[in-house]
């Protein structure tokens, strides 16, 4: 089972953590990034991409997102989808849009690229309660219906805020509900391989829940595997699963990465566990008193192993960077120097 393991965590290294290309390409590679707001140091969606992307400088995915073929959207959890992956997407089954809905609809469509703010003075600042069991001004609330169900696209961020334009009238159809489905199931499994047969029906469940008239996913999957689509291996009764056109990984270079809480290496956390052998949590959320880690603890990648964790803060202009072990400091001579490399790219990155 060692050497399965071993396979299994080569895999989703060398897989995910490819050489670095331009932003474009990394997107559609990945196929999909996912997106957080909080700044520890940078946005999750900047973390990511920073090992991805050549000379990437944090906040370049939102300069230059108007240039970019690329979408904001719901695949497992919310992010920046490449355009092949969200054409998947809609239409999704979903309730008629209310009056509000309607009105909210009409109105972006009158004024091209509409901040949130802008809608507020037509339709006031009322406020319902948001699917956390908040309370969101009720304009908000509509734009993200909409958004989420396909009539609007984020065109461009205000500083992080969502500016949003209608969505034109597709030239042809959408393709069929077992070919979506498929098509968002392959894509799934490449960017989080090797995943984890019961993770991959999981997500595949609730991508089914939202194409109306899809087949089962299971049969899907079923069919995937059979035809040597979907490469399986086992290890410790765990079957994992990844696209076999995704080839053998490159092995790992000598080098310190810290990942963001939420890279595809590191998303599943029962797999890291399983791979890894310690257990990570994200701990932004937990009270101050309960964190083991840190507030934004980022795992720390030492060629093919996870080690550790990194908290960073940018103040007054200088990156601190405090590390901690799971299993001891590793002994390699360069181990050191490399942490202060990744410190420094990081740093860089952060200035530009």
């Amino acid at each position: 089972m060692a050497a399965a393991i071993e396979r299994l965590r080569a895999h989703a290294i060398g897989h995910s953590l490819f050489e670095p290309t331009d932003l474009q390409a990394a997107v559609d590679r990945l196929g999909f990034v996912q997106a957080d707001p909080i700044r520890a140091p940078a946005r999750a969606q900047d973390l990511i991409l920073r090992h991805r992307v050549a000379a990437y400088r944090i906040g370049d995915l939102e300069r230059r997102f108007n240039r970019l073929a690329v979408e904001e959207d719901y695949l497992y959890a919310y992010g920046f989808l490449a355009r092949r992956v969200w054409r998947l997407l809609h239409p999704r089954a979903a309730l008629p849009l209310s009056s509000l809905e309607r009105r909210v609809l009409d109105a972006v469509r009158e004024l091209g690229v509409v901040h949130p703010r802008a809608l507020e003075a037509r339709f006031g600042r009322r406020r319902v309660t948001n699917a956390w069991g908040g309370l969101s001004k009720a304009t908000t609330h509509a734009l993200d219906h909409l958004h989420h169900r396909g009539h609007l696209r984020v065109a461009r961020r205000d500083r992080g805020i969502r500016l949003y334009e209608a969505v034109a009238e597709r030239a042809a159809g959408p393709s069929p509900a077992g070919e979506r489905l498929r098509g968002l199931i392959l894509a799934v499994a490449d960017v989080l391989a090797p995943v984890a047969e019961r993770t991959l029906q999981a997500i595949a469940a609730r991508l089914r829940r939202s194409i109306a008239r899809a087949p089962d996913h299971r049969d899907i999957i079923r069919a995937l595997r059979a035809s040597g689509e979907l490469a399986s291996c086992a290890a410790d009764g765990v079957v994992y699963l990844w696209p076999a056109s995704a080839g053998e990984a490159a092995p790992a270079p000598r080098q310190v990465r810290f990942l963001a809480p939420f890279d595809p290496v590191v998303w599943d956390r029962q797999r890291f566990e399983h791979l890894f052998g310690w257990s990570y949590r994200f701990e932004a959320y937990t009270p101050p008193a309960r964190r083991v880690r840190g507030y934004y603890a980022m795992p720390l990648l030492w060629r093919d192993r996870v080690v550790g964790w990194a908290n960073a803060s940018a103040a007054d202009g200088s990156l601190g960077v405090e590390l901690g072990f799971a299993g001891g400091r590793p002994r390699e001579r360069d181990f050191g120097r490399e942490v202060d490399a990744e410190i420094a790219r990081l740093e860089a990155q952060l200035s530009g």
